[in-house]
């Protein structure tokens, strides 16, 4: 039997027990071939709970066959050798679930399945009373008042009623499993068992033509990725609009409308304001920021090289907007603040690939293309 076929099996035994339907519930256990230690105990429980004691005891076996240390089974077995007066055979397996319990208080055996709790005063309870029934009273004593010690909860009111009967010499219940519980298949495995529709159920197609009389499919059509679904509008690059000025210090913004920024940075001035506050954008952002703590890089003064007197003003270099190819000297270090642009150093040679607008040009420096303002640069052949 396969492991999907044997969890069904159990799952539905389970329920029959549930509804109270016990003969069904065993049945259901009975025909699962390959029984684990859990089936095995749920079938000794059923019988148990039936008064079989013979065949619950075989039940109880195989479970303990299979799994050596489940506490559980072997104080099953006991209470089933106990009804069935092997009162010796009785007291080894309830001292042998006592120590299974390894020194702690109780096993909780709800994630296995089993919402019981095996707790070690109630295997010390039953001890005492197979020795009370062999008349052995001060055994019977001696673990009573143990279990009286390692009690942790008030409901063992029973085992306090039980020290009473053996200073009287008389005995007691015997406490078990309410009759009922077993070990339950784990609800994910469970609820993995319903029936799932994957594919769904098939449609009819036809073709909306009435003169069309293919069948079949047609092979597969050119796709376009991402196409748009409106014709695109034309982009507008807001890194060149405004007056680029660089930021003389760092601001730390205190609401979310002001920009931070450090010194060094670029930013294009898109409007002034009266309040010493002016609308900038920096790495395409549009915040407000303090004007006076910035100045304009067209009117920075241009450190005159020996060699050369660098341009002064912004006028165009040429009309056209392609410019001749032309290496430009820069006449100070430019940090590139946004991916389009042109980062280079003092000195470096730049080559001018096209003219941008009037403030700004586009050339290539170390093996990088991009845009920088047209201040920056000069051009090393003109005269002074």
């Amino acid at each position: 039997m396969s492991f999907v076929s044997c969890l069904r099996q159990w799952a539905d035994a389970v329920a029959f027990s549930e509804k109270g339907d016990k003969i069904s519930a065993l049945q259901a256990f009975l025909e699962i071939q390959d029984k684990t230690s859990k089936i095995s105990f749920n079938i000794g429980c059923l019988h148990l709970n039936n008064d079989d004691f013979d065949v619950a005891e075989k039940a109880f076996d195989n479970s303990i066959g299979k799994d050596e240390h489940l506490a559980v089974a072997f104080f099953q077995r006991g209470i089933t050798f106990y009804k069935k007066e092997k009162f010796e055979e009785s007291l080894l397996d309830f001292q042998q679930a006592f120590k299974e319990l390894r020194g702690n208080q109780l096993i909780d055996y709800k994630p296995l399945g089993l919402r019981y709790k095996l707790y070690a005063c109630e295997v010390l309870h039953n001890i005492g009373l197979v020795y009370a029934t062999l008349g052995k009273w001060e055994k019977a004593q001696e673990n009573l008042l143990t279990a009286l010690n390692l009690r942790s909860e008030a409901k063992f009111g029973h085992i306090d009623q039980a020290v009473e009967s053996i200073l009287k010499q008389k005995l007691f219940s015997l406490v078990g499993i309410p009759a009922g519980l077993l070990f339950k298949p784990n609800k994910h495995y469970v609820a993995e068992l319903e029936k799932k529709d994957y594919l769904g159920k098939a449609k009819v197609l036809s073709s909306v033509v009435p003169a069309d009389n293919f069948s079949g499919f047609a092979p597969l059509q050119p796709q376009v990725v991402d196409a748009p679904t409106a014709p695109k509008q034309p982009e507008v690059l807001r890194a060149l609009e405004g007056e680029p000025h660089t930021v003389l210090y760092e601001f730390i913004p205190e609401t979310e409308e002001e920009l931070a920024v450090l010194p060094g940075n670029i930013v294009f001035v898109l409007q002034r304001g009266d309040d010493n506050w002016a609308s900038v954008m920096f790495n395409g952002r549009v915040r407000i920021y303090v004007s006076s703590t910035i100045t304009s890089n067209l009117h920075r003064q241009i450190p005159i090289l020996k060699s050369f007197v660098p341009i002064t003003h912004c006028a165009p270099l040429i009309q056209d907007k392609a410019l001749a190819q032309e290496n430009m000297v820069a006449l100070f270090s430019y940090e590139a603040s946004t991916p389009e642009d042109l980062e280079f150093r003092e000195g470096d040679v730049i080559t001018v690939l096209s003219k941008v607008n009037d403030e700004w040009l586009e050339g290539e420096c170390k093996g990088k293309v991009g845009i920088f303002p047209s201040s920056f640069v000069a051009d090393p052949n003109k005269d002074q």
